[in-house]
């Protein structure tokens, strides 16, 4: 069993892929700014769990660091934690662009930077970085949110090509799903287009059984890509 690092697992797909991968038998150090929900789903599925933001280089070494005091090692990183406050471009809401911006890019970035040298050192490691279907497509309102996942997955293909040899590189781009993410919608028209886009929103544990599936993978398969989507838009 792997011990495995979940960035924004204080809910949606970031919780449920903590649940599914503790229920698989793997050791979970769990990362949130939100520590109060931290605490109360460590107590509920076992393992550790630290306060980060994500975009706070320093802060993601000190999750990391501390996931290998306390376990010895680091195998896994799910790079989750994401925001999603879509608007028109024309609305110009640049402080919700630059959020999305440090949290989406360079929250993964960070992940990369904190755990890539420990996976080196320790001869493996698999990164299993959470993007969108709109990493693929873009969508009105969605432009910039859209531009931030089109980079995770240039990131990972990026990384995977640069890091053969032990470490392994997993995309996952879930379509709508069941999360937070749309509650931080300020524009009104995306926030109501959204909760309509929303009525075939995929459980969040859909999400998670796709990573269970590329972590649970024989160290020589490396499943680069999955996309996720409900039925009914695919």
């Amino acid at each position: 069993m792997k011990v495995v690092l979940v960035t924004g697992a204080s809910s949606g797909i970031g919780e449920a892929t903590a649940r599914r991968l503790a229920a698989d038998g793997h050791s979970l150090f769990l990362g949130a700014r939100r520590v109060d929900r931290l605490a109360k789903l460590a107590e509920e599925i076992g393992g550790g769990y630290r306060r980060v933001d994500v975009t706070d280089a320093g802060e993601v070494r000190a999750f990391v660091d501390a996931a290998r005091e306390a376990y010895g090692r680091v195998d896994v990183v799910v790079n989750n934690a994401g925001v999603m406050p879509l608007s028109p471009l024309e609305a110009l809401r640049v402080e919700e662009w630059d959020r999305m911006i440090d949290v989406n890019v360079r929250g993964v970035l960070h992940g990369i930077a904190a755990a890539l040298p420990v996976m080196r050192e320790q001869g493996g490691g698999h990164f299993v970085n959470i993007a969108s279907v709109g990493a693929y497509e873009v969508s009105p309102t969605a432009a910039v949110y859209c531009a931030t996942k089109f980079a995770v997955r240039a990131i990972s293909e990026g990384l995977r090509q640069e890091a053969a040899g032990g470490v392994r590189v997993t995309l996952v781009s879930p379509g709508v799903t069941e999360s937070e993410l749309a509650d931080g919608i300020s524009d009104p028209v995306a926030r109501e287009a959204m909760r309509t886009y929303r009525a075939l929103a995929l459980p969040a544990d859909a999400i998670a059984a796709a990573v269970a599936y590329a972590v649970g993978q024989p160290e020589g398969v490396d499943v680069n890509e999955l996309v996720v989507r409900p039925r009914a838009l695919a």
